[in-house]
């Protein structure tokens, strides 16, 4: 499993964000606080409170690729 935090600052970057995790094959979810929401989502995402960071959990042996294209929502 490979997981790291992101920030989703504006709407422009949810739809990013899910266009770039829907043309993965496995689950990616997001966790905010004691939700789990599927990241493929986009109202999902938008139920979460995105003014904090949010951790990007992708269940698969190589999220590097998904890793490289997520890089920009990194947060710091």
């Amino acid at each position: 499993m490979k997981s790291f935090t992101i920030m989703l600052n504006t709407i422009n970057d949810v739809k990013d964000f899910v266009n770039i995790v829907a043309k993965y094959d496995y689950d990616i979810d997001l966790i905010s606080g004691r939700y789990a929401i599927d990241a493929k989502s986009i109202m999902g995402i938008f139920s979460l409170d995105l003014s904090k960071p949010i951790t990007v959990k992708a269940h698969t042996d190589n999220g590097d690729d998904l890793a490289e294209e997520l890089k920009k929502f990194v947060a710091e």
